[in-house]
């Protein structure tokens, strides 16, 4: 009911925003609400698979010699260091099956919140608002499992520089005077099976710095997500994912635009100078839903338009009812804050927006117009 009161203002910047796109030759389609397309979340990203299992250390024979007690006293430490690995490796495949069953439960929480919006409910549900907090406090369970793994990594590499010291060790052996020729065969065995540990060692460490990367970036889009789902879940219909998980609104950083008086290439981009807006919003009542539309839009926008910036401009009375200057454009400015804060909530880049303002003698009430550029 409360799109259908806002139909003057929205569905009339519908019309305008395809006539200015088509004027660009970048036609978008209509605000005709949240499109399917926009429903899937990011899933959770696989993590490895390895069980990093030691070979194991060959037993040895006492030779009486020097170089023969050093052996022995490597061979130990390997049988250590192995131990410790195994251990290491154990908490690894914990650490993974509580990520994954942390990540089905976070999951399952946010798809039902979609599928519930995605049908349309209350303006915020207290149901679905308890739900959002709960989303909230899984994906910071979640985070806390990263923090697990970073731990786990940190021993990891302790165990990495004492796995190469004690291959130099040996190789280093070689040159001890006083050896027999059992003395170096057991030295060569020891060498082969350190190196496997040293190798071993690696490529746990090359994986487990995967899971940890694919998963902080996980969780950050999430984090925007959960942004977006409460914009959502304040209207009571559903949006989709945040546009911070599209890779593409990581570009250049431009300048942003001041305020201005008019609709010059002072204040607006030069190639929208005159243009239509993507979207026009007139606050002409306390409590406008503007929300709803100007994500679609913008959707749609970015769909053609990859690496589009969003101009918005507060548009002001030049005068009030009786001729006097009108204080209606400071609101128009405060306006257009709010609709730059619901960009940045839905997760479109903060330098990819821009903000300006001007004043029209062709407007009674304040308004925010959205150009793409």
């Amino acid at each position: 009911m409360a799109l259908r009161n806002t139909r003057v203002v929205l569905l009339m910047a519908a019309v305008v925003a395809l006539a200015g796109c088509d004027s660009i030759g970048n036609p978008f389609p209509s605000l005709s609400g949240p499109s399917s397309s926009t429903y899937a979340g990011s899933q959770p990203p696989r993590l490895g698979s390895t069980y990093f299992e030691p070979s194991g250390v060959s037993p040895g024979s006492p030779t009486g010699t020097y170089v023969g007690q050093k052996v022995g006293s490597f061979r130990e430490e390997l049988t250590q260091l192995q131990n410790a690995i195994r251990d290491q490796n154990t908490q690894l495949q914990t650490v993974r099956n509580k990520t994954i069953q942390d990540s089905q439960a976070y999951h399952e929480n946010v798809a039902g919140m979609n599928a519930r919006l995605q049908v349309g409910t209350t303006p915020g549900n207290p149901i679905l608002m308890n739900r959002w907090e709960q989303a909230q406090a899984q994906l910071n369970t979640i985070n806390d499992d990263i923090i697990l793994m970073n731990q786990l990594a940190a021993q990891i590499s302790t165990n990495s520089a004492m796995a190469n010291y004690l291959l130099d060790s040996v190789r280093a052996s070689f040159s001890l005077a006083g050896a027999v020729d059992e003395d170096h065969r057991q030295l060569r065995v020891l060498e082969d099976e350190t190196q496997q540990t040293v190798v071993l060692i690696e490529r746990l460490l090359n994986e487990l710095s995967q899971d940890v990367a694919r998963q902080q970036q996980y969780v950050s889009n999430e984090k925007q997500n959960l942004n977006t789902l409460s914009l959502a879940i304040k209207n009571g219909q559903l949006y989709g994912t945040s546009f911070a998980n599209r890779p593409i609104l990581g570009g250049p950083q431009m300048a942003g635009m001041p305020y201005g008086t008019g609709y010059g290439a002072a204040t607006l981009s030069p190639g929208f100078a005159g243009g239509q807006p993507l979207v026009m919003i007139r606050f002409d009542r306390g409590s406008v839903d503007y929300e709803t539309a100007l994500h679609e839009a913008v959707n749609n926008a970015l769909i053609r338009m990859p690496g589009a910036g969003f101009q918005v401009v507060a548009v002001g009375p030049a005068v009030n009812a009786v001729g006097q200057p009108s204080s209606n454009t400071a609101q128009a400015r405060l306006y257009a804050e709010r609709v730059v804060r619901s960009l940045q909530g839905m997760g479109v880049n903060p330098n990819k927006v821009f903000l300006a303002a001007t004043t029209s003698p062709a407007v009674q009430y304040p308004e925010v117009h959205v150009f793409v550029q």
